[in-house]
């Protein structure tokens, strides 16, 4: 990173606590990161805010490191997080695939933060300067043939720009960043490992582009993960640079609001939408609250529904978690819509209206419990109105190109995409 220019934070490699210790006066100050080296999912590391638990961290990485090599960096926590997928090819072509930000600030493993894609909060400037530096970080590196996934940290306050990891490899993130896309990551570096170059290899969805073109997505991707605390007694429901989830939740729409409400409903935890559901932290006080959102845990997106309903503003969410403020207003905005809710008779929504909160991911349920009907009462008078939902193609092009094997998914718009033809069916 250093001879192409980048910043990386303040680290040093460790393979003993005495190593490890003096790296951390070098640095100069808590609280720090300890990586250790050749684990999945940060097993053995975590955040030390103090000399004991850098201790202890340092000996559970040197443990869980098959190398007994940990890594010791300057914390960065409150800053931003974003990934970006890249593929380059013998050639030399590089293509990005995805951009995805992290919801939660830096501090929680990327596995355990709510992500979206593509990044929301970044400007066409900033967007094009980490494009350029993932492109000159997988050509320093060296992978000629293949996908990496490259992640960095933004200081909100000036915009200063780290690489905090590199993975050179297919992995998680890779993962939902096919979904999203429709770009197949792991079927492309096969082919890349064998010879191929992006020009050379079809796009399976328009059959007439190159793997060349990089995606174009005109819809929000957001995914949850899920985790199941319960079933691992004495473990800690705190969030860190370990990854502790057990599963994810992925979920399209044509907003953030409505792809995040659909990936609340599909972790099947109760929840008919943010809001709707077992929502514990309603009973407790503030103190409670604060605490919730500033240490990061499983239930803080449900703190953040619990703070806005007793009336705490987006700038004092904001200067508790660092959750960035685009975010919370447009969490806060799903609040204000659901208080509209409150205040109708089932009777007295309107067509216009069913579209404007369909938009935003409310479910049937969700409206039936606003409105004190029931689910099927908001079914009929949804149906009676004409609302129903249309469905929008995954195409890789955003609709610039004709897509033969395009998949699906559903939303609130007047125009369809799913152009059913008289073929037999299976």
């Amino acid at each position: 990173m250093d001879r192409i220019g980048l910043q990386t934070p303040p680290s040093g490699i460790g393979t003993t606590l005495e190593e490890c210790l003096t790296i951390a006066e070098d640095i100069g100050e808590f609280p720090l990161i300890v990586r250790p080296a050749f684990t999945l999912g940060g097993t053995g590391g975590g955040i030390a805010y103090n000399r004991a638990e850098f201790e202890d961290i340092c000996r559970a990485g040197l443990t869980a490191s098959h190398t007994q090599q940990v890594l010791v960096e300057k914390s960065l926590l409150g800053w931003k997080e974003y990934e970006l997928e890249v593929m380059r090819d013998m050639a030399d072509n590089v293509v990005i695939i995805c951009s995805i930000e992290n919801i939660d600030p830096m501090g929680v493993h990327t596995g355990d933060s709510i992500t979206v894609a593509p990044a929301q909060t970044l400007t066409d400037k900033e967007y094009q300067r980490l494009r350029d530096y993932s492109v000159a970080i997988i050509r320093e590196i060296g992978v000629e043939c293949g996908g990496s996934n490259v992640q960095f940290a933004v200081n909100p306050a000036d915009g200063e720009v780290m690489v905090i990891e590199m993975n050179p490899r297919v992995s998680r993130s890779s993962a939902l960043a096919s979904k999203a896309t429709g770009f197949p990551i792991a079927k492309m570096a096969a082919k890349l490992s064998v010879g191929y170059t992006l020009d050379q290899i079809p796009n399976d969805i328009t059959k007439k582009t190159p793997a060349s073109f990089e995606p174009s997505i005109d819809y929000v991707v957001t995914k949850i993960p899920r985790f199941a605390f319960e079933k691992f007694p004495g473990s800690e429901p705190i969030l860190t640079t370990q990854m502790k989830s057990v599963g994810e939740a992925m979920a399209l729409g044509r907003t953030f609001q409505e792809s995040f409400q659909k990936a609340v409903r599909s972790l099947e935890t109760g929840f008919a939408g943010w809001g709707c559901g077992p929502i514990k932290e309603l009973d407790w006080d503030w103190e409670q609250i604060k605490y919730s959102l500033r240490v990061p845990n499983p239930d803080r997106i449900h703190a953040i529904y619990a703070a806005f309903k007793k009336g705490m503003r987006v700038e004092d969410i904001h200067e508790i978690s660092f959750i960035d403020k685009w975010f919370l207003t447009e969490l806060r905005e799903l609040v204000d819509v659901e208080q509209f809710l409150l205040s109708r008779s089932l009777d007295q929504l309107s067509k216009d209206d069913f579209y404007q909160v369909k938009r935003r991911g409310f479910s049937d349920k969700q409206i039936a419990f606003a409105t004190s009907s029931s689910e099927s009462d908001v079914r009929s008078r949804r149906l009676a109105l004409g609302v129903t939902p249309s469905y929008k193609r995954v195409d890789t092009c955003a609709a610039e190109f004709e897509a033969n094997t395009p998949y699906m998914y559903s939303s609130y718009e007047y125009e369809c995409e799913s152009a059913p033809t008289n073929k037999r069916r299976c």
